[in-house]
């Protein structure tokens, strides 16, 4: 299908169109069992760490084979889907991530955990693009709230994956994530359900005559510029994200002493607080506008993170908490504005922003795993305290509401 049908499904939807609940909680559904299952690779480093007697770089290793796959492929999935849109390659996605699942149960070897954790990574990246426009095309120009609902489907299944670890994978070991395959072969055939849809919606589509793509009458060079302070905005946000859902698990039990299973609740707090937070980000800056949300994240978010360091068990978990809270509420919103800035390549904006957010975290862990074997763990998280100030380079961009109504 040629690239002016997706120009043709990604601008506005007339008013009286209605949101599609069904598929879009059914995507946000598998969204949960997809990062559910994602979340499972750094919920048991602890068990992986002592079964494999692995050092801290070699874990962030693991995370950068993980994330560096989906970060790579997912660009070309949405590229390649912009041309020609693939309704049933999210259930296909499934089996890469079934298969990683199956050979990360029964590794016995560190470069089998490599090769099974880069299969998973595989199948995020298939699924996460065509997905995310999905969500997008059931919103009905609601686009804030159709990536919030979405999102905070994979921020729910992050939230449950140390849940899981903690209940499921660390009393039983390793082989016990194999059960998980069934979450594979589930969100697996819901999807082709999806799909189906799809499909029938793209035929519709096409029978319709295509809306001229928006042109906002930017410079090559502002738009560049535009997407190159998001892409900053994302490296914070990821890089620091890396160092809470990577290592969290590590600073608690280093530095409070907790065991394993308490500092597995620590994560499980800052999971569902970003969950939490990426529902609210998006409807409020479909009414308030996407700037004015990235702003706040940006200057609500630094002074907890600065404190994060200095803080005790107690004001730890509290802080937590809000910073999850606060730094999520962006993520819906990058992925939106970017979407905006450059109508008609949905598939690429997503794949780019997905997948750098899954790249950048996975580069974060494997440097930061370095440092804290150079250092410690509470020097990491004192230098990425001040990772969210690079978001102040949003002061930059323009307001693409101001733009409308100019």
């Amino acid at each position: 299908m040629p690239r002016d049908e997706d120009a043709q499904i990604t601008t506005q939807t007339p008013p009286r169109q209605t949101i599609v609940w069904p598929v879009l909680f059914a995507i946000s559904f598998c969204h949960v069992l997809n990062d559910l299952i994602q979340a499972l690779v750094p919920a048991i480093y602890p068990l992986l760490k002592d079964s494999f007697g692995l050092d801290f770089a070699q874990i962030g290793m693991i995370t950068l084979a993980w994330q560096l796959t989906a970060s790579l492929f997912q660009p070309v999935v949405g590229l390649v889907a912009d041309r020609k849109p693939m309704p049933y390659s999210l259930a296909s996605g499934m089996i890469f991530t079934l298969a990683g699942l199956l050979l990360a149960a029964f590794a016995s070897s560190y470069a089998m955990l490599i090769v099974a954790v880069a299969a998973i990574g595989v199948g995020s990246a298939i699924f996460h693009p065509e997905s995310s426009r999905i969500a997008r095309l059931a919103s009905a120009g609601q686009y804030g709230l159709g990536q919030s609902v979405f999102q905070v489907g994979g921020n729910l299944g992050s939230a449950l994956g140390p849940l899981a670890a903690a209940f499921l994978i660390l009393p039983f070991g390793q082989l016990a994530l194999g059960w998980f395959g069934l979450a594979a072969v589930l969100a697996g055939l819901i999807l082709f359900r999806i799909g189906g849809w799809y499909a029938t919606h793209l035929q519709e589509r096409a029978k319709r005559p295509a809306r001229p793509r928006r042109d906002w009458g930017f410079s090559r060079a502002k738009v560049a510029t535009c997407l190159a302070i998001l892409i900053s905005l994302s490296f914070s946000k990821s890089f620091y994200t890396a160092s809470i859902s990577s290592f969290l698990q590590f600073y608690m039990m280093d530095r409070f002493a907790v065991d394993t299973h308490d500092a597995q609740m620590f994560l499980f707090l800052f999971t569902g607080a970003v969950a939490l937070g990426t529902f609210f980000g998006g409807p409020i800056g479909d009414r308030f506008g996407r700037k004015v949300v990235m702003l706040a994240s940006v200057l609500g978010a630094l002074p907890f993170t600065l404190a994060l360091p200095y803080a005790d068990l107690f004001w730890s978990g509290v802080l937590i908490v809000i910073i999850g809270l606060i730094v999520a509420s962006t993520f819906s919103v990058i992925l939106v504005y970017a979407q905006d800035l450059l109508p008609g390549r949905t598939g690429l904006v997503s794949g780019i922003f997905l997948g750098l957010a899954f790249g950048l975290s996975g580069v974060g862990a494997a440097v930061l795993g370095k440092v804290a074997d150079l250092t410690s763990i509470s020097f990491v998280f004192s230098i990425c305290s001040w990772l969210p100030a690079i978001g102040l380079l949003i002061f930059f961009l323009p307001d693409l509401r101001q733009e409308v109504r100019s």
